[in-house]
């Protein structure tokens, strides 16, 4: 997810900027080695508001979203992040299918057209009492459960390595708490021991893993790690893990390093091309891209192209989506409100159907392997005129809880609360799909 999600809502009312599916592009060109978390982040505000998009004349789409995408291939990903559905479940919340009877949310999504599930994964998202830290509480017990339901109606699982307790994107990339003091050497060897760990009991239960991310949005920092050499060490040690494991169990694993901040492509190719001189093992980027906040279909499918043509990598779109109202759900506010409106793309179910299936049309055109909505299962757990704090509290269905304050003070300490994404959710606030769910379906037919 992106945290320039979350950023609009911490500027309106609260950090949100976590909310993978928010942390989006921000700070200064990680082309030079020695660039901070710290320096970036004063940077993200006055760069943000360069690559901003002109929204002033929003006109109903022309698209025709039920037609087929020419030429798209079989085994274009048309993905979908899940990563709360578990802990929407625990906190009540019940989903349907088209028909309007109750049943697993996973099934609604293969029979939508979703082929691949993207998953997130914390090393530890819990305090020393066991409190959850929120956003979904994603550890490695979660990521087997939520895979295994994916895997059991024909989906692909892509595993969304953090490497952190919590959200980690180009504002924060804090470093697990049990790594937390360790030399670069120890934390490699403790990063590459958790990944393949990790990994071998989510194939032993029986997850289909098709990819795994080693890192999440990484533009300016992993694990603590700011200078990019020190990435790239740590990176090498997933990568090592991930092939070990995919050798052994006979699965073919593609390895994923994510970036995003798409408008400075200059930026994104330099961080590309360091990865292919320092020889690391890898083969597919995936970009994050949202089109309220990252500029213009064009530049980000001229990126992807871009990156297949100069490095020989496929590149794909780890994050995407778009409001379908501006209504919020559950009574925290939303990263996106009418002012973040696309011009041509109305705030609506045919709104977010057709900006999507344009999305996909442009990625197609570029021969880049396909895309992943995010969270679009994430929905209120109760109304907007209740208190739902507690629930937020007890289930970490919020994107923080008050428990993440001590390892994320200067986000989760100030601004936890529930869900800012429940506008651009591909479900109804009552958990009904959405027609624009359809979309993923008639993009083949």
């Amino acid at each position: 997810m992106k945290k320039g999600k979350m950023g609009k809502v911490l500027s309106c009312v609260i950090s949100v900027a976590l909310l993978m599916a928010g942390c989006s592009n921000a700070g200064e060109p990680t082309g030079k080695q020695s660039s901070t978390l710290e320096e970036s982040a004063q940077m993200l505000s006055s760069e943000e508001e360069n690559s901003s998009i002109d929204t002033s004349e929003n006109t109903e789409s022309e698209t025709d979203w039920k037609t087929a995408i020419k030429d798209l291939p079989e085994d274009f990903i048309l993905g979908m992040d899940a990563s709360s559905v578990l802990v929407e479940e625990n906190s009540g919340v019940k989903y349907y299918g088209f028909d309007g009877q109750e049943q697993d949310v996973f099934k609604t999504l293969s029979e939508a057209g979703i082929n691949y599930i993207r998953l997130r994964v914390w090393n530890d998202p819990y305090d020393s009492d066991g409190n959850g830290y929120g956003g979904g509480n994603n550890d490695v017990p979660t990521a087997i459960e939520l895979g295994k339901r994916a895997t059991k109606y024909g989906m692909k699982v892509c595993i969304d390595f953090h490497y952190s307790d919590f959200w980690a994107d180009p504002k924060r990339q804090h470093a697990p708490k049990a790594w937390e003091g360790m030399e670069l050497e120890e934390k490699s060897e403790a990063l590459y021991d958790f990944t393949k760990e990790s990994l071998s009991q989510m194939l032993d239960a029986g997850v289909d893993v098709g990819m795994v991310q080693v890192g999440n949005e990484i533009n300016y920092g992993m694990s603590g790690e700011t200078k990019l050499e020190n990435v790239i060490t740590l990176l090498k040690s997933g990568s090592k893990a991930v092939r070990e494991v995919s050798k052994e169990y006979d699965n073919d694993i593609s390895i994923v390093i994510h970036y995003t901040r798409i408008t400075d492509k200059a930026d994104v190719l330099d961080l590309v091309s360091k990865l292919v001189d320092n020889d690391l093992d890898f083969d597919m980027i995936g970009m994050s891209y949202y089109p309220f906040w990252d500029g213009s279909m064009e530049n980000m499918s001229r990126v992807l192209e871009l990156i297949q043509e100069r490095y020989g990598k496929k590149a794909f779109l780890a994050e995407t989506s778009y409001a379908y109202t501006t209504e919020d759900g559950d009574g925290f506010g939303n990263s996106f409100d009418s002012n973040d409106a696309v011009e041509g793309y109305e705030v609506s179910v045919d709104g977010q159907a057709s900006i999507l299936y344009d999305i996909c049309k442009h990625v197609n055109e570029a021969g880049a392997a396909g895309i992943f909505y995010w969270e679009g299962t994430w929905i209120p757990v109760g109304p907007a005129s209740f208190d739902n704090s507690s629930i937020w509290e007890k289930y970490g269905s919020g994107w923080a809880s008050s428990f993440a304050s001590d390892y994320d003070p200067e986000d989760a300490g100030k601004y936890y609360g529930g869900c800012s994404w429940d506008n651009q959710a591909m479900f109804d606030f009552e958990g009904n799909p959405l027609e624009s769910l359809k979309v993923f379906k008639y993009m083949r037919e």
